[in-house]
């Protein structure tokens, strides 16, 4: 079985579903959040969108995790531009994504829901700025982030089972 990205904006819903999908196919769950520098905590924490530069490093901690994990990982990263999924896919050929896609309203309301989270709802716009759909992109599978956590892991775990792992973006319940 290949490794997984479980990706959106902050707020999709990444963390919970993750959790449910490495449960549920009997992998090890990888908490992208838990590797940020601190440095880049503190940025977020600030208030201050992370660039290219600051994520390159996570991203490559990232990629040695997965790499680490060889019988495969269900990894939770917001994975916002091409760029960044095509470093993980190098670390980890055959990695798949599970894009959770939300509207922007509905992420700033999830993410001002969680004061004790280091990532304030102040940057979910930065995030939509940055965010390059992986529309198109082999691997990826699209779910509609306002469903139900376990609805959406029971799409992920069936297509991760069955789906077309290389075949473009498809549609599940997306909005």
């Amino acid at each position: 079985m290949n490794s997984l990205v479980v990706m959106g904006v902050s707020g999709c819903g990444k963390s919970r579903v993750g959790a449910l999908v490495a449960e549920r196919l009997g992998l090890p769950l990888v908490e992208g959040d838990v590797f940020h520098s601190e440095a880049n905590r503190a940025l977020m924490r600030q208030g201050i969108a992370l660039t290219d530069a600051h994520r390159a490093g996570w991203l490559d901690r990232l990629g040695s995790e997965l790499q680490q994990r060889p019988g495969g990982a269900v990894l939770t990263c917001s994975a916002l531009k091409l760029a960044y999924r095509d470093r993980l896919r190098r670390a980890a050929p055959g990695l798949r994504f599970a894009w959770l896609d939300l509207d922007r309203a509905a992420a700033e309301a999830r993410v001002a829901q969680r004061p004790a989270h280091f990532f304030p709802a102040g940057l979910v716009a930065t995030q939509f700025d940055a965010l390059e759909p992986p529309l198109g992109e082999p691997g990826v599978l699209r779910v509609d982030a306002l469903l139900a956590p376990e609805a959406i892991a029971e799409r992920v775990v069936r297509w991760m089972r069955d789906g077309d792992a290389n075949g473009a973006a498809r549609n599940d319940g997306a909005a």
